[in-house]
Parts: structure tokens; sequence; C-alpha cells
């Protein structure tokens, strides 16, 4: 026991220098590879409902984004709790995507509303990575605030969706509403 929290909190304040020293000159020279290794310290630090924790964790994502290449990367061979991690792309017409968390890339922020409507009540960790989507839907938002790397939440999304977030995640990012 005291390790894995030993391990936990080592992993919450890896995320928080990657965060607070990353600065990022425009949205195009985004690192991906850093927003791959925080989408799954979210699964570190995120609850979900015992139903969804059973068979495989997914990860899904959205749009033609450098995020799957880089999640592809640091997710192989891992494993949330007893379940391994699996990565699947989805378009964003999809009725239903049968995933933990869905990661909405940039390029399909015009399907967004949709995107919130079809997960609505599921229990499924909505992040992106558009200006605004965390006061519109999403539960987690990579935003560039004064040049740095940010992270919005929306605690009340994520309550939403039977989803219980730890405080430690909380404290590292800029809450919404």
């Amino acid at each position: 026991m005291f390790n894995r929290r030993r391990n936990k909190v080592c992993s919450f304040f890896i995320l928080i220098i990657v965060l607070s020293f990353l600065d990022v000159q425009a949205q195009d020279d985004v690192n991906y590879a850093v927003h791959a290794n925080i989408i799954y310290h979210f699964t570190k630090y995120i609850d979900w409902p015992p139903p969804a924790k059973n068979g495989d964790f997914t990860i899904g994502i959205v749009g033609e984004t450098p995020v799957y290449d880089q999640l592809r990367k640091a997710v192989t061979g891992k494993r949330v709790g007893n379940q391994n991690i699996t990565l699947k792309r989805f378009s964003s017409a999809e009725p239903s995507f049968g995933c933990q968390i869905l990661f909405i890339g940039d390029d399909v922020a015009g399907s967004f509303k949709k995107i919130v409507s079809n997960t609505l009540n599921e229990p499924v960790l909505l992040v992106s990575e558009s200006r605004g989507l965390a006061r519109r839907g999403s539960c987690i938002n990579f935003s560039i605030i004064n040049d740095k790397l940010a992270l919005e939440i929306n605690q009340d999304n994520i309550q939403q969706r039977n989803l219980r977030i730890a405080s430690e995640l909380l404290q590292l990012g800029v809450r919404v509403k």
C-alpha cells in the first residue's frame, strides 16, 4: 500500500514538473509526447465506476492528431489496474465510442457538440485541445496560458459522467465552469 501511494505521489510530482516548465511558443509547436504522457497519467487520478473497470481500458482518439502515435508509444504494454490499455481511432460521427478516455483533436472541434451529446451520461473522460471546450462539455482541455501548457478542468463535467477526480489533479489545473 505504501509503495502504491509513493508511486502515485512520484507520478503527481513528475506531472507538476512537466506542466510547470513546459514553454510552448505556439499551438503548432505543441509537444504531443507531453500530451500523451499526461493523458496516460489521467488514468491514475480519475476513478471510473465499476462497470468501466472490466475488459480493456480503451483510450479513444477522434481526429487526425499526432497524439495517437505518441499515445501508442506511451501506453504500449501498460495497464490500468488489471486492465490492458488499448488505443482506438474513432470518427467524429460515431453514435457511441465505448472507451474510458476520449481525446478530441483540434481538427474535429466543429463536431464537438455532437461528440458531447453522444457520450452524455457515459463514464467517458473527454479530453480536448481547443480553446473554450472545457466550458462547453469537455472534462479536461489542454490550453496555452502565458505561453505554457495548462489544463482547464471542468469538475462539473467530470462529475456528470459519474467520474471522480483526485484533488491532486484538480490542483494542477485551472478550474472552469
